[in-house]
């Protein structure tokens, strides 16, 4: 990359950051360190290609101010909790919209290919949930109770078991990353192909609108956070193939750090899921507008903290540098 493109890619984030130091109070400490990694990073890739230059010469004197505002002023706080989920995640999630972006739609793609290969062919369905499972399902429709498998088992050991499952679907969506993201691509789809295929069952045998009331009560969580998760792969896959301006390592270390964290807040959600599936979900005749209720309030916390929160933390300042 030439000296003035390299300039002009990150000048506008250097520039931020050095007002942000001159009143350093407008950043948490984590913040400020995450900025801090960013122009050692931009300064090193400096150091490599354009020697002792202005531009190198100007990001050492960053780096050395802002090192010093770090390590004299940093002091930890008790609510670090707190602030760890109001500010430091919020913050990773802006990085990463597009991604989470093109989960979705590898997901929402492929739910719709499994929708209508059950038209296409009956038998598509139980090549992907299995014969017992089907018949099951079809006892439980002929009962008036499409979702009755709900309600089969104790709650407590359902619970453990969905929980557990749903937990390790997810981190395998991101370790899995990277081996490159066409193996985080597969089990996008393959998980999309079988909740459309499911759904496209439902409504073939005409109880889709109970159907769906029902299994969307815990599916809001449990299906966006798998997106979550799928995203934090393609994040770990890219670090792999596109270091840009960083070292393979060094990307792949950052792409393993923010993989990490945006995993990490799913589990909260995955055991809310667990618990929703386990002890709401298995009242199957229960009124549609609680379903409902349920479902609106689920999509609104999902949309807001993943989505429409983010977005207070998408000053360059808070960006990486490829973005």
């Amino acid at each position: 990359m030439r000296e003035a493109a390299f300039v002009k890619k990150n000048r506008d984030r250097w520039l931020t950051f050095e007002e942000m130091l001159k009143s350093s109070g407008r950043l948490q400490p984590d913040l400020m360190a995450d900025c801090y990694l960013q122009i050692i990073n931009d300064l090193s890739f400096a150091q490599t290609y354009y020697g002792n230059s202005q531009t190198t010469l100007y990001l050492n004197r960053l780096a050395q101010q802002s090192h010093f505002s770090i390590y004299k002023n940093r002091k930890e706080k008790s609510n670090r909790i707190v602030r760890f989920w109001k500010t430091e995640l919020p913050t990773v999630f802006a990085r990463y919209q597009k991604d989470l972006l093109a989960s979705f739609i590898i997901f929402f793609v492929s739910g719709i290919i499994g929708f209508f290969s059950v038209y296409q062919d009956a038998d598509f369905i139980r090549i992907i949930m299995g014969d017992e499972y089907v018949d099951m399902t079809l006892a439980n429709i002929r009962d008036g109770d499409p979702m009755g498998v709900y309600h089969q088992e104790n709650a407590v050991v359902m619970f453990i078991k969905i929980a557990s499952n749903n937990i390790a679907v997810g981190f395998r969506c991101f370790v899995i990353g990277i081996l490159t993201p066409v193996f985080t691509v597969i089990m996008l789809f393959y998980n999309g192909v079988m909740l459309g295929s499911f759904d496209g069952f439902l409504v073939q045998q005409g109880v889709g609108v109970r159907g769906n009331s029902i299994l969307w009560i815990h599916g809001i969580f449990e299906i966006f956070v798998i997106i979550v998760c799928g995203a934090a792969g393609l994040i770990l896959g890219k670090s792999v193939l596109l270091p840009d301006t960083y070292t393979r390592l060094q990307s792949v270390r950052r792409g393993f750090r923010d993989g990490t964290k945006i995993c990490f807040s799913t589990v909260p959600f995955f055991l809310v899921a667990a618990f929703l599936e386990s002890f709401v979900t298995r009242h199957s005749r229960m009124p549609l507008v609680v379903a409902w209720i349920f479902i609106f309030v689920t999509l609104s916390i999902i949309v807001f903290y993943y989505i429409i929160y983010p977005r207070k933390f998408s000053s360059p300042a808070f960006r990486s540098p490829d973005k």
